[in-house]
């Protein structure tokens, strides 16, 4: 990943502003600013949830309607852990323990995943550089074109059509193909400088995925056979993927949000204003959907705030909407689900032409 893009730091004034109106309000309503007792509620019942969905798809003797309708519950539950649980411990906003955010963000682990490539990808990349293509490895999605700076092919102009078989499997091809790329490259991208891989995590690495396939592929065969555990992976995995896929392309691919080409490697505004600029809510009234996707709809407070927890992002969204209007800074944000889908399917098709 490059360090070589900088941010304008000449009128800060409007991150100055906000960052003390966000310090005021925590000190005046005595609250931390990591997780409070829903969050640990929130965690149990996903936790629970997992276990026994596990247990029932695994053990008990199903007819293949239940088992089918099971899978689905259960990719949206592996979702909804890397939502509500693994982000907010990936960020360290989960508790005011470490210790605790560090087990918790292993739960990407248990899901497949690699927190410590996670981290390098989500948190630095994504967090720092969003939207710059080359930088934030997010919009980097294999047969996609989302950025006007990423070379138009022949295919792209079919994306719009396609877009939900890539989703789908997105989530699968992560866990059983591209960690193991990233491992054996020693790069995030192709273009990108090689990471530090402590022997520590490339221990993690090799013992996690070996219990996530014993978990998901091993003793599902066992015990119910190949077919139905192929069957019941590609669902699940589906589900999972198309979820977590959707939540951030409608955060950050829709015609509202700004994609830029760095010129001389400098960004003409302060790191907040650009965040703003790059993302976009949606649906924030929702209280389901807010529970579900661990406040990712109010993504614009969680990029300009990310060491703090999702409980915290309805409030902090009427101070950075107040903030915004003082500023004339434009806010990007999209009444319903459905209202930011139909905008991202614009983009897709703006970016296939």
């Amino acid at each position: 990943m490059s360090q070589s893009v900088k941010f304008s730091n000449v009128n800060t004034l409007f991150s100055k502003t906000l960052k003390l109106k966000i310090n005021n309000y925590f000190q005046n309503s005595l609250q931390p600013r990591t997780g409070n007792r829903k969050i640990y509620l929130k965690a149990a019942i996903l936790l629970i949830s997992f276990a026994v969905l596990y247990l029932l798809l695994v053990f008990a003797p199903l007819h293949w309607s239940i088992a089918i309708a099971l899978c689905i519950i259960f990719g949206a539950n592996l979702a909804a852990i890397g939502f509500n649980i693994m982000h907010d411990a990936g960020h360290n906003s989960f508790s005011d323990n470490k210790n605790l955010n560090t087990v918790l963000s292993y739960s990407l682990n248990l899901l497949g995943g690699n927190i410590y490539f996670w981290k390098l990808k989500h948190n630095i990349a994504h967090h720092t550089f969003t939207n710059i293509d080359g930088e934030d490895h997010d919009i980097e999605v294999k047969f996609m074109r989302i950025h006007h700076d990423q070379k138009l092919r022949k295919h792209h102009r079919y994306q719009r059509f396609y877009f939900p078989l890539l989703y789908g499997i997105s989530y699968l091809a992560w866990i059983f193909y591209q960690d193991y790329e990233k491992y054996f490259r020693g790069r995030m991208g192709h273009k990108t400088e090689q990471f530090h891989f402590p022997v520590k995590e490339r221990i993690i690495f090799w013992v996690s995925k070996l219990i996530h396939f014993s978990l998901f592929v091993i003793i599902p065969i066992i015990f119910v056979g190949w077919l139905p555990t192929l069957i019941g992976l590609l669902i699940a995995g589906s589900v999972c993927g198309m979820s977590l896929a959707t939540v951030f392309q409608l955060a950050h691919v829709v015609e509202e949000t700004e994609f830029k080409t760095i010129d001389q490697s400098k960004v003409e505004e302060e790191w907040m204003i650009h965040q703003i600029q790059s993302t976009a809510n949606f649906a924030t009234g929702s209280k389901v959907l807010t529970w579900l996707l661990g406040g990712l709809n109010f993504q614009v407070e969680h990029h300009l705030f990310p060491k703090i927890s999702h409980v915290h992002y309805p409030a902090l969204n009427r101070i950075v909407k107040q903030t915004c209007k003082e500023y004339k800074i434009k806010y990007n944000e999209f009444r319903s689900f459905w209202t930011a889908f139909r905008s991202h399917l614009k983009v897709l098709e703006a970016m296939s032409k």
